[in-house]
């Protein structure tokens, strides 16, 4: 009966979810952004969710020329969806909005290779590739298992061995990503407009003025003040207030 009750209620929480995404969507076409707004985000309070949730969010903001919102929405959309292009395009148009144009410094190396390589997926997609490999190995070795041809034992036996690799690459890039995105910790700015101080305090001098819509990367916490990295390697101390965290 518990069981029953549990289900029930998921099922009823995620028929709400779905029509309040539709709800958004109702809203947004006839351009009442704010309210799509309320229904968008009334999602992710009830603890779903999903990169069309964000990107949604992040065209709704985008077109209420609300730039931070904007671009941290599309963010994390990109998060969970990275090879949306649509996702990126829209994201290149919100950063247009800001008016920081900092230089990005590329990474160079052998990391930059792998994390390429990682980024082209969610850590969970990668755990889902794995799966889909483990199946194919298990597939591939009851047709090893019944075959009484040599030719068709060694093909199985080949596509096992691929399978294993398969699975051994796509664990492995699942694990690296997830490690370099719970490493890489980068925030939006909200603050209109904000200081990177040289120290954790206000009366230190200022590195450089940012806006509304920058781009950061925590590399340190205290008290009340984060350490960051700007795109183009500067460092400095920015008050916790003016920032908000792109979390998994």
């Amino acid at each position: 009966m518990k069981k029953l009750i549990i289900l029930f209620l998921g099922l009823a929480q995620f028929s709400w979810a779905q029509n309040a995404f539709e709800l958004g969507n109702e809203y947004y076409q006839k351009e009442n952004y704010s309210a799509a707004i309320s229904s968008f985000e009334s999602i992710l309070t009830s603890g779903k969710q999903s990169a069309e949730v964000y990107f949604n969010l992040g065209n709704c903001y985008y077109k209420l020329h609300k730039v931070a919102p904007a671009i941290y929405n599309f963010e994390k959309a990109l998060l969970l969806n990275p090879n949306d292009k649509e996702l990126q395009t829209n994201l290149d148009f919100a950063r247009k909005m800001a008016i920081d144009d900092i230089k990005v410094v590329p990474k160079v190396g052998f990391n930059k290779l792998i994390a390429d390589f990682t980024s082209a997926y969610y850590y969970d997609s990668w755990a889902w590739i794995a799966i889909a490999f483990a199946f194919l190995f298990l597939a591939f070795f009851i047709g090893y298992y019944f075959s009484y041809q040599t030719w068709l034992k060694r093909g199985f036996f080949g596509a096992m061995f691929l399978s294993i690799l398969g699975i051994l690459i796509s664990t492995s890039a699942g694990f690296y990503e997830k490690s370099r995105t719970t490493n890489e910790k980068p925030a939006i700015v909200f603050a209109e407009i904000t200081s990177v101080k040289s120290e954790p305090k206000l009366n230190s001098s200022d590195v450089v003025l940012l806006h509304e819509g920058a781009k950061v990367f925590i590399l340190e916490s205290i008290a009340n003040w984060k350490k960051v990295e700007l795109t183009d390697e500067t460092t400095g101390w920015i008050e916790e207030s003016a920032i908000k965290e792109i979390k998994n």
